[in-house]
């Protein structure tokens, strides 16, 4: 009776062992390039549904808003540059009013301990610029030396959506050449606020090759989305700069771009979604005055024309700024951080 257990025991133990052997032959055979050290290519061969969702709780949604104060000039005046240098703007204007513009974008929590939080996004997410200056133009629509108005920025402010006390966040440093800003807010070790951060590991862009398989996460028109693509042009420059096949939409700008080597759940940050080429065009609108207007596409349209810029995006071609750039601008203004009360990756 002893000697029928122990072989049954043993039956099962030796069962067990060849069915994980079995097991790790199999993965070995399909997907032999899991185990190479590179990124991979394909397909992820089981869900990452679990590690995805942990990772989409580090990225936030960032608003970045400017305030204008604008000055339209008398038609029939020619005002230049060198009058505003000798008069008060003011007094030169026939028409004074505020305006707003704003953008949104993603941002990424790198650190998130004591009360204090930093984000990374791209810098063209949260800048505009100082001064916007409209000139007349003459006959053939050539622009003058003659300005119709001018809007000066008096304040810009950025938001995280859902950040505690008014949700603004400070610019602790800003990398316009690189396209890469670092945000901060400092509420303190007593609020015990803490967000999610970004725990898994820097990768490196120059690894990649033509095909590499990606994720890409996002706020692509204020949602939290997620997008595969693939690898092109791997280093295409000095800093490893890449591109993605992945069609994006306007606020997936700061999004992040993950890699796996060597299967799941071994993912890498590689890079920033920085942007997708666009063409500006000139095309004729309508009087977009009248809001209560209505056009019968049948009928040629008889009304006043205006030109207008309109953008063309091209979508399926998306620019990625690569981690190198980020761990460098961070390397270089490591005292500053540490300083400041943001030790991110020490």
């Amino acid at each position: 009776m002893k000697n029928t257990k122990r072989a049954t025991l043993l039956g099962i133990i030796l069962l067990s062992l060849f069915q994980q052997s079995c097991s790790t032959v199999t993965y070995d055979t399909i997907y032999p390039a899991l185990k190479d050290g590179q990124y991979d290519s394909e397909f992820p061969y089981r869900s990452t549904s679990a590690d995805l969702e942990k990772i989409s709780n580090t990225i936030q949604r960032i608003i970045s808003s400017a305030f204008y104060r604008v000055y339209v000039f008398p038609f029939n005046e020619n005002i230049t540059l060198e009058d505003l240098s000798k008069q008060k703007i003011n007094k030169l204007a026939e028409k004074e009013f505020l305006i707003d513009n704003s953008s949104s974008g993603t941002a990424l929590v790198l650190y998130s301990e004591n009360g204090n939080v930093a984000l990374v996004t791209c810098s063209h997410t949260i800048n505009f610029q100082d001064t916007i200056i409209a000139y007349k133009t003459d006959n053939k629509g050539n622009a003058t030396k003659f300005i119709e108005s001018i809007s000066i920025k008096e304040r810009q402010v950025v938001y995280v959506a859902g950040f505690p006390e008014g949700s603004t966040v400070n610019v602790l440093i800003d990398d316009p050449k690189n396209d890469i800003a670092i945000l901060g807010r400092k509420y303190g070790i007593q609020s015990g606020i803490r967000f999610p951060s970004f725990k898994f590991k820097l990768g490196k862009a120059k690894d990649l090759e033509w095909g590499t398989f990606v994720y890409l996460l996002g706020f692509p028109i204020n949602n939290k989305m997620i997008t595969k693509g693939i690898v092109s042009s791997p280093n295409k420059d000095d800093i490893g700069s890449f591109l993605v096949d992945a069609v994006i939409n306007p606020g997936f700008s700061g999004g992040i771009v993950l890699a796996i080597r060597d299967g799941v759940p071994n993912f890498e940050l590689v890079g920033i979604i920085q942007s997708v080429p666009e063409e500006k065009e000139e095309m004729l609108y309508p009087d977009i005055t009248d809001k209560a207007a209505r056009y019968n596409p049948v009928i040629p349209y008889k009304g006043d024309i205006y030109v207008k810029k309109h953008s063309s995006i091209r979508y399926g071609i998306t620019r990625i700024i690569p981690v190198e750039a980020l761990i460098k601008l961070i390397e270089e203004n490591k005292s500053y951080l540490i300083k400041e009360g943001f030790p991110i990756f020490q």
